[in-house]
């Protein structure tokens, strides 16, 4: 992770040997078989946090964490903590030293708050970045910092491999549009959003909107090491699946082609597949990937590059979001994808040109509506439930997944707080998981629980648990 970007590009894309992963998946989650219950039991128990000693978490025997970074905790900056945290990745490493940068995915119009090298995209927009410092020697955060912003619905996003962070708009609004969800709400953006924009973890970035990537409701990116293709999730009930082929491999704002996939012969994905069902894949060119425009007066229509898809032949998901590059592949999950509406995994390799369904959950108290995920240095993946605030009554949970499709329950929220931390009085135990990442060593699993807003480090005999 400390290659230059010359070094990078010259070394023709190969995988950085700090996030590099054995293509032979490991058995994460071998103990559960697809369809079985992986629900509480005497696989997780309460563990107090090392940081206010609350039992924040139910984690397996032997592991430990410390939160960090909560929402209004004052940063080294000076600046108080955004809140809503969602995507996150591990950018750099340096000896000991973690470099992290996470999203705040904060939709509301007000002054955008403070950053030390830049200045904001849009003046009256209130998401944005942060970054973060870990010691994986001594095994705790030392410093965060405002890195970015000016930026609205800062969802997911994705790690490049040469040391920066994509962060993504979800959301296409601008200056004078009406809230779709609350149309007595007009919006006070003075720039346009539903962009992706490179973020520089030390925070001296340009906030330049990366405009071929497209205008859409972006979730997250993740990026070929190989190719240096870019490939995206659009969260909503109608989704696409696309990728940008960059003029420049690694120089994204040089510009390049939005793709969107077609599923041969699956003109729509949203409903239940078989376990381990392949499919050929082709893709379409997005004549204008900045398109959008009102579909009623004053409300912006989020569907201006979807449709042009849709046109071409591409094939619909539903509400696709967490977006990694590991094992050669392209995992993405279907948040409410499937014949239960709970979620679906997917497996893209880039060089067959294939897409495999990996798991889909039969039950909500299975896996319920899958968000982020990662990759394990391990080669296993990680994913964070996201179930709209308790449609269940299942707290929100982190699994792990093989190749196989099995599962294992790995984490539960258990966040009850009256007054302990900056005031949050609340049951937030349905409340989202985002942000997943390891560190390079795979020791440390990253991760927030969105609201209130909070960091945890993870760590813990993973060998336990695979």
């Amino acid at each position: 992770m400390t290659t230059s970007r010359r070094e990078f590009l010259s070394a023709g894309f190969s995988v950085c040997s700090a996030f590099g992963v054995s293509a032979a998946l490991s058995a994460l989650g071998s103990r559960l078989a697809f369809g079985e219950d992986p629900r509480r039991g005497s696989l997780l128990a309460p563990v107090a946090d090392e940081t206010t000693g609350l039992p924040l978490l139910r984690l397996p025997e032997g592991f430990r964490y410390q939160s960090f970074g909560w929402m209004n905790d004052n940063m080294g900056d000076g600046t108080l903590t955004p809140g809503l945290h969602d995507g996150m990745g591990v950018v750099a490493a340096s000896g000991d030293v973690l470099t992290l940068v996470r999203n705040h995915e904060v939709s509301s119009d007000g002054p955008a708050f403070r950053t030390r090298l830049s200045v904001p995209y849009d003046t009256n927009a209130q998401g944005g970045c942060t970054t973060l410092l870990f010691d994986s020697k001594q095994g705790m955060f030392t410093n965060s910092f405002a890195s970015f912003s000016g930026t609205s619905r800062n969802c997911a996003g994705g790690i490049t491999p040469w040391g920066t962070w994509l962060t993504c708009e979800e959301t296409v609004l601008g200056p004078g549009d009406i809230d779709r969800y609350n149309k007595d709400v007009v919006r006070g953006f003075k720039k346009e959003h539903g962009w992706i924009f490179e973020v520089s973890p030390d925070g001296s970035s340009h906030a330049v909107p990366l405009k071929s990537m497209g205008r859409f409701v972006h979730e997250a990116v993740c990026i070929d090491h190989r190719s240096g293709i870019v490939y995206e999730t659009e969260d909503r009930g109608t989704s696409g699946f696309y990728r940008f082929i960059p003029s420049k491999p690694g120089v994204l704002a040089d510009g390049g082609i939005l793709e969107v996939a077609e599923v041969v012969g699956q003109k729509d994905l949203r409903g239940g597949v078989s376990a381990g069902a392949t499919f050929d894949v082709r893709w379409h060119k997005i004549a204008d990937p900045e398109r959008t425009h009102s579909s009623e007066e004053g409300v912006p229509d989020e569907l201006g590059v979807f449709k042009q898809g849709e046109a071409a032949g591409a094939t619909t998901f539903s509400r696709l979001e967490g977006c990694w590059f590991g094992n050669d592949s392209v995992y993405f999950d279907a948040t409410s994808g499937g014949k239960a509406k709970a979620g679906q995994i997917w497996k893209y390799d880039p060089v067959t040109e294939k897409l495999s369904l990996l798991f889909e959950s039969p039950a909500r108290h299975i896996l319920n509506m899958p968000d982020n995920l990662c990759v394990s240095p391990q080669g296993g993946l990680v994913l964070c439930e996201d179930n709209n605030y308790g449609v269940t009554e299942f707290p929100q949970r982190m699994f792990t997944l093989s190749q196989a499709g099995k599962l294992q329950l790995l984490a539960e929220n258990n966040v009850v707080l009256n007054g302990e931390k900056n005031g949050f009085k609340d049951d937030y135990r349905n409340r989202e998981w985002a942000g997943a990442c390891f560190s390079p060593d795979g020791k440390w699993l990253f991760a927030n629980i969105q609201t209130p807003g909070i960091t945890f480090a993870i760590t813990g005999p993973w060998g336990s648990v695979t």
